[in-house]
């Protein structure tokens, strides 16, 4: 939780008891329905919390932004972009309903007003939205196809409507179809080791009316 306060020293009362509670929310859901695995649990603020808020270092979202987060998993980068960005409005997705249920039982543990949880595929979500968040969930050409009809049209932000990844690794070979695709390495935001080699990768998605 240190870390997170590190980081993000202009949060409100409220905001700093909600992050303070996800570690236990989580460790009381994962023994039931495991999300995270045992020895990332142990590191919760560093590899789920710190880094799904690697996404703010980037943009910040407008009031009444619509964000979509695909394979949300047990909540993340969902959850705490939702604590940090409360007038934004958040819809988390994931084909494995158990998932949703904890998203679902964290949310409504917090008080997140502004947090919908879906058990469904990415490509039959309905709806248009700012951005589209996602941890790693497979190759950037099939999530892509999946969510390019889902981007609004008209840009609010300092960066394009589109796609906002969190990955690590070589991302050469994977971007090669996406030569519009900006690179931010998190260890420029964060100095834990664990971000060496992570990036967000924003991807500007162009829709017509």
């Amino acid at each position: 939780m240190n870390h997170i306060k590190k980081y993000f020293t202009d949060l409100s009362e409220e905001q700093i008891k909600q992050f303070e509670q996800l570690e236990a929310l989580y460790t009381l859901w994962n023994a039931q329905i495991n999300v995270i695995s045992r020895k990332d649990i142990e590191a919760l603020y560093t590899r789920h919390v710190l880094h799904s808020l690697a996404i703010a270092k980037v943009i910040k979202f407008m009031p009444k932004s619509q964000i979509l987060d695909v394979g949300t998993g047990g909540g993340f980068p969902g959850i705490p972009l939702a604590i940090l960005f409360p007038k934004s409005k958040f819809l988390l997705v994931d084909s494995i309903g158990k998932k949703i249920k904890v998203v679902n039982e964290v949310s409504t543990a917090l008080g997140l007003k502004n947090v919908k949880a879906q058990h469904i595929r990415a490509e039959n979500v309905q709806g248009n939205f700012d951005f589209v968040v996602s941890r790693a969930v497979t190759k950037m050409d099939d999530f892509a196809k999946w969510i390019k009809k889902k981007v609004a049209v008209k840009h609010r932000h300092d960066i394009k409507n589109g796609i906002l990844y969190l990955k690590g690794g070589n991302l050469t070979e994977e971007l090669i179809n996406f030569p519009k695709a900006n690179l931010y390495d998190i260890s420029d935001f964060f100095d834990a080791p664990f971000f060496e080699t992570k990036k967000v990768v924003h991807i500007p998605i162009k829709n017509r009316l």
